[in-house]
């Protein structure tokens, strides 16, 4: 094993792994969903919720993850049967979601890219002209364009390997990505609107209606949704049952505190999260009060460009820096996505790290122009199970995040739980005789709660809940 363990990429230390780790965690979903959803599900509620979510919940399925990768020194594809020889299917379903996943991330990962460069140019202001976003996506080749671009500095990156390429870029971006979160959260505070009809709106008006839990209204059924949805963004935001968290736990080292490094993550990912919370809705709520988070998904390409024009000179700045900020975060997350599917490669077929790294991009990519295409050349209307309606992309995320990952998820808590039991993880956690706070909790969560839980997001997205 010793032999292996020198033979294996890793992580130089802690510091690289949990950057990394919450690098992929912190993504897309936390900059826009996770504002949006808290603002529209009773605010400081679902923030209260979503806390207690991550402390049980999200803590079990990601120290599952990252134990069963060190504890096997495998990818995603190939870890699943050397626990279990007959759960070896498990690892295809844990290779297919970020396959899946990659190539639509990549697509909007060029949408990020093309408004940075909008606002590099002094060309905000365009930015929220009326069908400005819908006619880019909509063109035929710039959406292509920047996808390129944006796919080719995440297999950069990858193509270098763990610590020279993934540790070293997110030791960069990731403390970066922090400090600007945290002055333009804290900018969000201090600016003020007064609209037509003379109505003056403040950021700490608007950061109220972030924080202040909003009980009005609120009947059983409508606590239970606000349940549901925090959880299911926890579960998205966390990188779980993507193959991710596996690829990276093999490349923790076996001296370093697992238990430690996941409490750092989830610290890390969740105040990402709030953060971008308090970047978003203050300054939405200012411009255009409460019915402005109504935006949903369109909230980051469509309002947030009228409100940094609203700002004046500064909101060119604004805007720049914000969108650097998503840029960094939708890339530390693509790039931990292409290294699951390429350390996949690497473990299933011994190929090296540069054939698999060209191998998974080039076959992504393919993918990645049909999505691009998927809104104009390819262009349908799909009517999905939970009652969206999608073209390519969407029927993308769907299968992916929606029916696969639940599944791989709570199959994943049968194997441990239930076929070799909660001690063969535990005793990976607690090898250097750390000690294991919540091992009862996690027991409990692992065997029962999550399995539950998982099952009602499987079923809540399918419609039938």
């Amino acid at each position: 094993m010793d032999t292996q363990l020198k033979q294996r990429n890793s992580f130089s230390g802690s510091l690289g792994f949990v950057l990394a780790s919450a690098g992929s965690a912190v993504g897309l979903g936390n900059i826009w969903r996770f504002p949006y959803l808290a603002a529209k599900f009773g605010g400081g509620l679902f923030l209260l919720v979503y806390l207690i979510l991550a402390v049980t919940f999200g803590f079990a399925l990601l120290i599952t993850e990252i134990a069963i990768g060190r504890k096997t020194q495998e990818s995603p594809l190939t870890a699943y049967k050397k626990i279990n020889p007959k759960w070896g299917f498990l690892g295809c379903f844990s290779f297919i979601v970020p396959f899946l996943i990659y190539p639509y991330y990549c697509v909007i990962g060029g949408w990020v890219l093309k408004y940075a460069f909008s606002y590099l140019a002094f060309q905000g202001s365009v930015t929220v002209e009326k069908d400005f976003f819908t006619g880019f996506i909509t063109s035929q080749w710039q959406p292509l364009f920047y996808t390129v671009i944006f796919a080719f500095l995440s297999f950069i990156i990858v193509y270098k390997g763990v610590e020279r390429g993934i540790e070293r870029y997110s030791k960069i971006l990731m403390p970066i990505l922090v400090l600007i979160v945290v002055f333009i959260a804290f900018y969000s505070l201090f600016i003020s609107h007064t609209d037509e009809t003379g109505l003056t709106r403040t950021g700490l008006q608007g950061a109220a209606v972030y924080f202040i839990p909003n009980f009005e209204g609120l009947t059983f059924k409508g606590f239970l949704k606000v349940c549901l949805t925090a959880m299911g963004q926890l579960f998205y935001s966390l990188s779980i049952a993507m193959g991710i968290m596996i690829a990276y736990g093999s490349y923790m080292k076996k001296s370093g505190n697992l238990g430690k490094a996941v409490n750092h993550i989830e610290i890390f990912d969740t105040g990402i999260a709030i953060l971008a919370g308090m970047m978003i809705v203050p300054a939405v709520y200012v411009f255009s009060g409460k019915e402005g988070m109504s935006a949903g998904p369109g909230l980051m390409f469509i309002t947030l460009p009228k409100v940094f024009n609203s700002l004046g000179n500064i909101g060119e700045f604004i805007g720049l820096i914000f969108f650097v900020m998503v840029l960094f975060a939708a890339l530390t997350s693509a790039v931990s996505i292409l290294e699951a599917i390429t350390s996949s490669m690497i473990d299933k077929f011994n190929w090296s790290r540069r054939r698999s790294a060209v191998v998974m991009a080039g076959a992504t990519f393919i993918v990645s122009i049909i999505v691009c295409l998927g809104y104009n050349v390819f262009y349908f209307e799909q009517k999905l199970p939970n009652g969206s309606t999608g073209q390519i992309l969407d029927i993308l995320d769907y299968f992916s995040n929606i029916i696969l990952m639940p599944i791989t998820s709570l199959l994943t808590c049968i194997l441990i739980g239930w076929v070799t039991k909660p001690k063969f993880l535990i005793d990976e956690i607690t090898r250097n005789r750390e000690k294991f706070g919540r091992k009862g909790l996690y027991i409990v969560m692992i065997k029962f709660v999550a399995p539950v839980l998982l099952f009602v997001i499987l079923l809540a997205g399918m419609g039938l809940f």
